[in-house]
This record gives structure tokens, C-alpha cells and sequence, in this order.
């Protein structure tokens, strides 16, 4: 356990082979109380260190890096930071963030005071916008906020972008971890465990900017992506009337260029 007082928040961050896309994340996120940043390194070829992190940020900060010594993929790095967090700190909340993509400085903040002031709140997530360097593309990801809606809205699409949320810690005993028997998808498996067990809610303001990244697994895994979404909406979904929605809007998905599935995940205000 490391000494101290309890953590407001951890914010876990995997990486693999993307150092600079690292520093990118970590010099834009502020916050004035007590948190710890730990970063997963998932085996990159030229391992992440203390050293060229500190070398790298624009003022000191409070990180941990944990290493795996071999590539796991995304799902076992998720979990490893979780457990260590879990084995090693004394904190409410667990927050995302993915090399490269950034945050508004009050993200945090704002954050933190919601879910202190909503208890019955678990798992809380903020509007995000997606940018591709390079082209100018971007589009602006939109979603309902109060959890009745966000209920009906997840049998469609995952309403959370994993790099916006934060999390009460102390949900995991009875979710547990991210689950490995959804590929692509464990992200979305596991915002349905936790909403299951406590309210959800999304900050409806632009508090991250997510990169658009060609290369990533979920773009270049599109197909079995979308399979593991519906096994995800059969395994925790109740409602029949929007299992079948479900299943239509993914079929639709399965046929339209990755282009135009791109332009799909924009949304106007609801």
C-alpha cells in the first residue's frame, strides 16, 4: 500500500509504443487534490521509464509505471492496473485516459465534485470530441445524460468513450474486472456491469479530445468488434424490443463503409 493520505483518484493509462502520444495525455491533466497517474506499459519495444517520462512533462506530477514484460493486449493491461490500484491505493475513484488524447484542465475537478455530490452515481462519463491529425477530420460525440436514458441508449451504442470516465473504486468487489471473453468490446461489457449496479450519468460538456487513429484496434477490428458488442447486449440487456434494435443497427453497421460508420458517431445535442 503506498503511505499517504486517501487518493481522490487514479487515473490508469495503458500504453504501447507510444511515448509521445503519453506526454501528450499526461501534460493536460490538472488537478489540485490528491491522485496518482499509473501507466501500463504493455511490453513496448522501448520500455517506458520514470526517466523519460519526468524528461517529457511540463511539471511534476505524481506517476507510476507498471510494466508488462511481454505484450498482453488491452483487456489483461486494463485489469493489471486495476488490480495493482485495487492491492496498492486507497482511492474513491478510478478514472481512463488513452496515450494521445487529452483533457480540459477542470476535467478532473468537475469530475471528482460530481460524483462526491452524487452518491448514488457510479460510473460518470463527459462529452468528447474526435480529431485525426493529419486530415482536420473531426466530428463532435454527443450522448444522453441521465441515466433512464443512457439505459435505452447503450442497447445502441457504448454512450460511455472510455477515456472520459471515472468510477467509483468501490464498485469493483461486486463488478469485478474487464471481462476477457468480449473482444474489442470489454470496455462495453464492463460499463454495463457497473450501470447495472449504480446510476450513471454523462457531464454534458466537451472535457476530452479523443484521436482519431486508423491503426487502433477498434477501427482495424471493426467486424469483430461489432460481434462482441451484440454477445455484450444479449448477456446484460432486458428489454427484448431493444435487443432487436440492437441486432438491426449492428447488422446496418456490418455493411457500411468504416468511413461512414465514422460520420455515425456524431451526434446532435439531445
Amino acid at each position: 500500500m503506498i503511505p499517504g493520505r486517501e487518493l481522490d483518484f487514479c487515473l490508469l493509462i495503458p500504453c504501447y509504443n507510444n511515448l509521445p502520444g503519453l506526454l501528450t495525455s499526461l501534460n493536460s491533466v490538472v488537478y489540485p487534490g490528491p491522485y496518482l497517474v499509473l501507466v501500463v506499459d504493455d511490453g513496448s519495444a522501448e520500455p517506458v521509464t520514470s526517466v523519460a517520462v519526468e524528461a517529457g512533462l511540463n511539471g511534476e506530477k505524481p506517476v507510476m509505471i507498471l510494466r508488462n514484460e511481454t505484450n498482453l493486449g488491452i483487456t489483461q493491461t486494463l485489469n493489471r492496473g486495476i488490480s495493482w490500484i485495487e492491492e496498492n491505493t486507497h482511492v474513491r475513484y478510478i478514472a481512463r485516459l488513452d496515450c494521445a488524447d487529452t483533457c480540459t484542465e477542470d476535467r478532473f475537478t468537475k469530475q471528482v465534485e460530481w460524483l462526491d455530490a452524487h452518491p448514488d452515481t457510479g460510473l460518470l462519463g463527459t462529452w468528447c470530441r474526435f480529431e485525426e491529425k493529419g486530415t482536420g477530420y473531426n466530428y463532435s460525440y454527443t450522448t444522453p445524460t441521465g441515466h433512464e436514458k443512457i439505459l435505452k441508449a447503450m442497447y445502441l451504442r457504448n454512450v460511455f468513450i472510455h477515456p472520459t470516465v471515472m468510477f467509483r473504486a468501490s464498485l469493483l468487489p461486486k463488478a469485478g474486472h474487464y471481462p476477457g471473453n468480449f473482444e474489442f468490446a470489454e470496455d462495453y461489457a464492463f460499463f454495463w456491469k457497473l450501470i447495472t449496479l449504480q446510476k450513471a450519468h454523462v457531464i454534458g460538456t466537451f472535457m476530452v479530445i479523443c484521436e482519431i487513429n486508423r491503426e487502433g484496434l477498434s477501427y482495424a477490428n471493426k467486424g469483430k468488434q461489432l460481434i462482441s458488442r451484440w454477445h455484450v447486449v444479449r448477456k446484460y440487456g432486458t428489454s427484448k424490443a431493444l435487443k432487436i434494435l440492437a441486432f438491426l443497427r449492428i447488422s446496418l453497421l456490418f455493411i457500411l463503409p468504416k468511413r461512414l460508420t465514422l460520420l455515425l458517431k456524431q451526434r446532435k445535442r439531445p
